[in-house]
């Protein structure tokens, strides 16, 4: 493609988006009779008429219609294109906006984002603990830190990357559990006490035998997940919590799974974006941090447990 075709493009596409050759002048910074000099100059080349015009309108023709539509995405591969060989040889950095469950607010959380900021010091990385799911596009962000059960449940036109499976277990302290004992089954549950997430009324247990559902005896509410796991921590009752929590530092000598062989549910963490062939250089950074740091944390996990003594 010559020099000269591509001026061509770049004015046709200009005049259609701007709908005039007047309009079209004044955002590449050229004269009229330019922008028109290089329409005809394509039109010709094609032997095709791609506008109709006079004094007052300005439309497409049916080959400018599809010469249009072909020449907007070869110029917005192009520009892809450029930005990715731009990129190749500098460092990620920007503003990265995620947004993730209020549990994730924890010391584990904060340790990982230490380290990614050591290896990439020029990404600045505003988080926002929110249980709904946002709108990636609407509210602005890069990625979502999703945890559901499916992906039938994230809306459609974003990449979900699967991290990890993330189990949901009834969570106890040690003081509770001496005060009023550890329950046997599922059933059990409805004479205990229940700190509920949401406008939760029951324990639901989703297993490979199908729903099991158990009446709740709520003493304490929360509209969100952040303040549960201290609660559960002070004794006043019990809660779904995901199994991670119980592995933060902050509660691994305080919490209990309850019930550990009935899972309430399996769920997924995902990393989820806005569909794209080219990623920012900062996004892909985080991306591919996440999913290494999680790969290291899972094998040391497995690590320990292989050592651990057997009781």
């Amino acid at each position: 493609m010559s020099m000269d075709t591509l001026t061509g493009i770049k004015a046709f596409l200009q005049v259609v988006e701007s709908g005039s050759f007047v309009a079209a002048a004044d955002r590449l910074d050229v004269s009229t009779a330019m922008v028109s000099k290089h329409v005809m100059n394509v039109e010709q080349r094609l032997g095709v008429r791609l506008l109709n015009r006079n004094s007052r309108t300005l439309s497409l023709t049916e080959p400018g219609r599809i010469y249009f539509e072909r020449c907007k995405v070869i110029l917005d591969d192009l520009e892809e294109a450029e930005l990715e060989l731009g990129s190749l040889g500098s460092a990620p950095r920007g503003t990265l906006r995620v947004t993730c469950p209020s549990w994730f607010a924890s010391q584990r959380f904060a340790s990982m984002l230490a380290q990614y900021r050591a290896r990439f010091p020029e990404i600045v990385v505003d988080v926002a603990f929110d249980d709904r799911f946002v709108d990636l596009v609407e509210d602005g962000y890069d990625l979502a830190l999703r945890v559901t059960p499916g992906l039938e449940t994230l809306p459609a036109g974003l990449i979900a990357r699967p991290v990890r499976s993330l189990p949901f277990l009834v969570a106890a302290s040690r003081a509770y559990i001496k005060r009023n004992g550890i329950p046997e089954s599922p059933q059990d549950l409805a004479k205990h006490d229940c700190i509920a997430v949401g406008s939760a009324e029951s324990w639901v247990f989703l297993g490979p035998q199908g729903r099991t559902e158990v009446p709740a005896r709520i003493v304490q509410r929360f509209r969100s997940m952040a303040g549960v796991p201290h609660a559960v921590a002070a004794g006043t009752g019990l809660a779904p919590l995901p199994q991670t929590l119980f592995e933060e530092p902050a509660f691994k000598s305080v919490l209990l799974p309850v019930l550990a062989d009935c899972p309430l549910w399996q769920a997924t963490l995902y990393l989820v974006y806005i569909g794209r062939r080219y990623v920012p250089l900062k996004l892909r950074s985080f991306i591919d941090f996440v999913l290494q740091y999680v790969a290291v944390w899972e094998d040391e996990r497995r690590a320990s447990a292989l050592r651990a003594p057997v009781r």
